[in-house]
């Protein structure tokens, strides 16, 4: 059955991506794989705009932003963590977990951080070395001014800047170059119309300098192991060939579009789906002057179950929305927008909707 998907991810993959992830399988040791591998890098990091190094790991995004805390923070290392939604708190988490000294900047749900925040925490804390912070929150449905974020972090305080841009990168700007981004990671299951399974990570000469001196252990994780076999034209581990094969299509196709075009579509499709909602006389939950071009989250009518809600969509309409996670359960339900999303796949979301609500 073919359901309308409109979940921040994973994303619908279009028909051309599929076949292309279809193919036989290769000696990911051999020639074939060298080539495979060394396409996809070089085309990556032509969407990161950077010229720093950049990894594919077999992992999820989750796993990429652990790869960037075991590689450049020790025990103990003060750390600021900035959080405006519950992937914000997954990587002030993994932080905890490996045994930083985390200071918390907990920002309300629905609000983006001001720079003048992280200002204020940055001058009454000279000890911390490290700033984590999402780029954009689909949970809250919120994008942070990053470029802003790193003026204060990287051009007042020069600290080490490490952004979880797994669902932001490819679907809204995030030259990691020209922002002096340390270290940006990123999932393929997002705007990178790919299926789940690998995640992306570019690593600037800050970020090595504080890998040669972080001693947190780390196996699966390694940047050296990482960049000892990209020399060699391959992964440390077993990679997930059918979602290289993937993203190797589905890199084509951005490129072709061009980065610009790209953004600009999905400009356009949130600025639809945010005046829609509205125009059914619903209420959107993030901050309009910071909502996110990837996913818009929509507040709980009054009255309404969110979770019957995405139920009967589902079952009735073949309609597949995100609810609110974690701590914001019930208090929202959200529409995907980012990757590959047809304009008539959101009329046929507002379409339901105003049958369910009754608008």
């Amino acid at each position: 059955m073919d359901f309308n998907l409109r979940t921040p991810g994973p994303t619908p993959v279009p028909e051309d991506i599929l076949q292309a992830s279809a193919a036989q399988m290769i000696n990911h040791r051999g020639p074939e794989f060298k080539s495979l591998i060394e396409s996809v890098t070089s085309k990556i990091k032509e969407v990161f705009q950077t010229s720093n190094d950049l990894y594919i790991l077999t992992s999820s995004g989750t796993g990429a932003l652990e790869s960037a805390v075991v590689n450049t923070i020790s025990p103990n290392d003060s750390v600021l963590s900035i959080s405006v939604g519950v992937f914000g708190d997954r990587f002030s988490q993994i932080a905890h977990m490996y045994g930083a000294d985390v200071t918390d900047l907990k920002i309300e749900a629905g609000k983006a951080v001001d720079p003048e925040q992280i200002r204020k925490e940055l001058n009454s804390n000279p000890k911390i070395s490290t700033v984590i912070v999402t780029h954009n929150e689909t949970s809250t449905g919120i994008t942070n001014d990053l470029q802003s974020i790193a003026q204060v972090v990287k051009g007042e305080f020069d600290k080490l800047l490490l952004v979880d841009s797994v669902s932001g990168m490819g679907s809204i700007p995030c030259p990691v170059d020209s922002w002096d981004l340390d270290v940006v990671a990123s999932g393929s299951q997002k705007g990178w119309m790919a299926p789940p399974g690998l995640a992306f990570i570019s690593v600037s000469k800050d970020a090595w300098e504080a890998q040669s001196k972080a001693t947190t252990p780390r196996f699966y994780f390694d940047w050296e192991k990482a960049e000892q076999y990209l020399q060699r034209g391959q992964n440390p581990w077993t990679p997930a060939i059918s979602v290289m094969y993937a993203m190797d299509k589905s890199l084509t196709m951005i490129l072709k579009e061009g980065l610009g075009a790209v953004y600009e579509r999905h400009q356009t499709i949130a600025t639809k789906t945010r005046e829609a909602v509205k125009s059914i006389g619903l209420e959107l939950f993030a901050d309009e002057k910071y909502a996110s071009n990837t996913v818009t989250a929509v507040k709980a009518p009054d009255g309404i179950n969110c979770g019957e809600l995405i139920s009967n969509l589902r079952t009735k309409y073949n309609i597949v929305l995100a609810g609110g996670q974690a701590y914001l359960e019930g208090t929202m339900f959200r529409i995907g927008h980012l990757g590959f999303v047809p304009e008539k796949e959101i009329d046929e979301v507002i379409d339901a909707l105003k049958k369910e609500l009754g608008r």
